[in-house]
C-alpha cells in the first residue's frame, strides 16, 4: 500500500536516527552536536517541503548527503578562493584586485601577532597609526598629507560631511553619477547634509557654469571622474587646473574624486588615459579621493590626499574614526604603495602584471593549457577587460582557451560544474562555448584549473579512471 497525504511524512526518519549514521558520525569530528542537530532538522524540513510539492520520500542516505552538502556550502570560510578565468582584471564580483604576495604577507603578519600600529619605536611612545601611509601617499602623489578610510564612497562622504554640511556643493550635471551598487553621488551628498548644485548639461559643462553658480553658500567645487561609462562626441568639461584656479580665486576648496587610484600612465598599454591622483594634486586640486582595490591594486580602502590643514580637519572628525581601516588593511595598503615607490609594480602588483602581460606570453600559456587538456579544446583570439568601474569600453587583445562541452552536456552545465568544483573556476560563455582567459589566472592556480577542466569534461562525457 502506497502512503498518501500526511502518511507520507511518516517515512521520514527521526533526527536521532539520522545522527546515528556513519555519515553523521564523520561530521561530528568537525561540528558540534548542536550544529549536527540543526543540519538534520534543516534537511528534514527541506524533505517535507519536497514531499508537499509532490516529491518522493528521500532515503536516509540522501538526507545525510544533504547534511554534508549544507555543511560544506554554508559553514566554510567566506569568501573562499576562486580561479578567475573571465579575462576581467578587476572583477567586482570576484573581489576586485588580488593582492601582491608582499601585501598579503604583510596583512597576515599584522593579523597574526602584535605590531607597531600606534607606537613610535624610535621614541618609545605612542605614535600615529597612519604615519607610514601619509609618507608613502605624499611621496607618490605630491600631496601634503593623507588619510585612509574603508572605501572611496566613505572618503567622499567624510569630505562632504566635514566641509559642506548645510552648504552647497557644485557638481557638473554629467558627473552626478551612480558609482556602483546603487550608490549615487547625489545620495552621498544628501547623506552628508550637503546640498547639490548641478551645473551645465550631461555632455557639456564650462568653467563659467561653476563661476555663475558660486555664492556665499558654496562650500566646495566637486569634480567626479565618470569611471564606469563614457560620454563621447559633442562634449566639454573644464580642465582640472582651471577648476582648481577658480577655487583658489574664490577661496573655495576643489575636491576631485579620481575613482580608481591609478598611479600609472595607462596610455603606455594602449588604453585610454585614466586620471591619476598625482596629476590632480599637481594641477592644484585641494583634495583627491580614490579607491585602494581598483587600479591601485591593493585592499579595499578609500584614500584622501591633499592639503595638510584639510586632511587634519578630516582626521579629527568622528566619522574618520568610524570609517578607519584596520591593521590588516593598513599593512596591505602600505605594502602595495611600496611597490610603486620601488618601481616594481609591473612585476609584483597582480593587476599591473596582468595588464602589462604581452599577447605572446598569454598565447603560450593558452597553448600549454590546450596541450595538457586536449579533449577538443582550441586556442582562439579574444579580448580582456579592465573592469571594476575603470577604463569603460577599453579592452586588451588576448588569447583564450575555448572549451566546448561533450555532446549532451551543455555549456551552462559545464560552467556550473567548474564553478562548484573543489577549486572553483569562473570563465565566460561565448558562442555556446566556455572561454578561459590566461591573463587573469594567477600562476599558482594553473595546475588546479587544468585538473578542474579535465575532471569536468571527463564527468560530462561519462569517462572514468
Amino acid at each position: 500500500m502506497v502512503a498518501t497525504g500526511k502518511n507520507r511524512f511518516r517515512g521520514l526518519p527521526s533526527v536521532d536516527r539520522i545522527l546515528a549514521t556513519e555519515g553523521s558520525r564523520a561530521l561530528a569530528e568537525t561540528y558540534s552536536h548542536d550544529a549536527l542537530v540543526t543540519l538534520a532538522r534543516d534537511s528534514l524540513q527541506a524533505a517535507r517541503e519536497g514531499i508537499s510539492n509532490g516529491g518522493s520520500v528521500p532515503s536516509l542516505e540522501t538526507l545525510v548527503a544533504e547534511m554534508e552538502h549544507r555543511a560544506r556550502t554554508l559553514w566554510k570560510p567566506s569568501p573562499s578562493r576562486v580561479i578567475n578565468a573571465t579575462g576581467v582584471v578587476i572583477h567586482t564580483n570576484l573581489g576586485r584586485a588580488p593582492l601582491s604576495e608582499d601585501a598579503a604577507r604583510a596583512a597576515l603578519e599584522a593579523a597574526a601577532g602584535y605590531s607597531d600600529l600606534e607606537v613610535d619605536l624610535e621614541k618609545g611612545e605612542r605614535g600615529g597609526r597612519d604615519a607610514a601611509l601619509k609618507s608613502l601617499v605624499s611621496r607618490l602623489t605630491g600631496a601634503e598629507s593623507a588619510l585612509a578610510v574603508n572605501n572611496n564612497a566613505e572618503a567622499l562622504h567624510i569630505v562632504l560631511s566635514v566641509f559642506a554640511r548645510d552648504r552647497d556643493v557644485i557638481v557638473s550635471r554629467g558627473e552626478a553619477v551612480e558609482i556602483g551598487g546603487g550608490v549615487r553621488v547625489p545620495e552621498i551628498l544628501g547623506a552628508s547634509g550637503a546640498r547639490l548644485v548641478e551645473v551645465g548639461t550631461t555632455n557639456r559643462t564650462y568653467l563659467s557654469d561653476y563661476r555663475s553658480a558660486m555664492n556665499e553658500h558654496t562650500a566646495l567645487l566637486l569634480k567626479v571622474h565618470t569611471s564606469n561609462f563614457k560620454v563621447v562626441g559633442f562634449t566639454q568639461a573644464p580642465d582640472t587646473a582651471d577648476l582648481a584656479a577658480l577655487g583658489r580665486e574664490s577661496s573655495i576648496p576643489v575636491v576631485h574624486d579620481v575613482g580608481s587610484g591609478c598611479l600609472v600612465d595607462t596610455r603606455a598599454f594602449g588604453l585610454a588615459e585614466e586620471p591619476r591622483p598625482q596629476d590632480s594634486i599637481a594641477a592644484g586640486v585641494d583634495l583627491v579621493t580614490f579607491s585602494g582595490d581598483k587600479l591601485l591594486g591593493g585592499p579595499q580602502a578609500g584614500v584622501i590626499a591633499g592639503r595638510r590643514d584639510l586632511v587634519s580637519a578630516l582626521a579629527r572628525h568622528p566619522l574618520a574614526r568610524a570609517g578607519r581601516i584596520d591593521k590588516m588593511t593598513m599593512a596591505a595598503l602600505t605594502a602595495t604603495l611600496l611597490h610603486y615607490l620601488k618601481e616594481e609594480h609591473l612585476a609584483k602588483v597582480p593587476v599591473w602584471r596582468m595588464i602589462s602581460m604581452s599577447r605572446e606570453a598569454i598565447g603560450r600559456r593558452a597553448q600549454s593549457w590546450r596541450d595538457r587538456i586536449e579533449r577538443g579544446a582550441i586556442v582562439v583570439e579574444a579580448s580582456s577587460a579592465i573592469g571594476g568601474g575603470s577604463l569603460p569600453g577599453d579592452t586588451l587583445p588576448t588569447w583564450a582557451l575555448q572549451v566546448r562541452p561533450p555532446d549532451g552536456l551543455g555549456v551552462d552545465t559545464l560552467a556550473r560544474a567548474l564553478r562548484t568544483g573543489l577549486n572553483p573556476v569562473i570563465g565566460r560563455i561565448e558562442d555556446d562555448a566556455l572561454l578561459l582567459d590566461p591573463r587573469t589566472v594567477l600562476p599558482d592556480q594553473e595546475a588546479a584549473l587544468i585538473d578542474a577542466v579535465i575532471e569536468a569534461l571527463d564527468a560530462g562525457s561519462g569517462e572514468t579512471d
